[in-house]
């Protein structure tokens, strides 16, 4: 049996007002094209979580209901503040409460790039990966025997995208 993880950086969000409180940062029109084009791929491509981790922030949220929105059927959604800003062992102690087969997780940089790095025993062949943007997706096998003491580079790599792939330079399908 195979144990599925999609890793998912929150998409773009707003820094239109400076002083605003990190927490409640909303996504920008470019970071809501880019989740339900997320959203979008996944359903394509038939990588349908069973649950979503996601941190409580409100960028977040919003990404996971625009990529929710277009998955059927829709995953069930699990808030967590412990999830926002969180480390990455904090993130991978949480996904490994959960006994669902395939587990998406959204959350925050640098924590879900690193923990996806450390994951995939080879990295995808894409000049992001490394830097990880916003809405950056990696898709992760895992035997299931190894799980839940999955550790350092044990997961296949199935997939990795992120939306400029999807949706160009313009912010817009194409």
């Amino acid at each position: 049996m195979t144990l599925r993880l999609i890793l998912i950086r929150h998409a773009k969000s707003s820094w239109g007002d400076p002083f605003a409180d990190d927490y409640a940062r909303a996504l920008n029109a470019r970071g809501q094209a880019s989740a339900s084009a997320i959203g979008g791929w996944m359903a394509k491509h038939g990588y349908l979580p069973d649950l979503v981790l996601c941190s409580d922030a409100q960028r977040t949220r919003q990404t996971a209901d625009l990529i929710l929105a277009a998955l059927d059927p829709s995953p069930a959604l699990r808030l967590s503040p412990r999830l926002y800003h969180a480390a990455r062992d904090t993130i991978l102690d949480r996904i490994k409460q959960e006994q669902a087969p395939t587990i998406a997780v959204i959350g925050h940089n640098p924590s879900i790039g690193i923990l996806a790095g450390e994951l995939v025993r080879d990295a995808p062949n894409h000049p992001r990966f490394g830097d990880y943007p916003t809405c950056a997706t990696t898709v992760i096998d895992f035997d299931a025997a190894d799980w839940p003491g999955v550790g350092r580079h044990q997961g296949k790599c199935v997939d990795f995208v992120v939306p400029r792939d999807l949706i160009g330079m313009t912010g817009h399908a194409g």
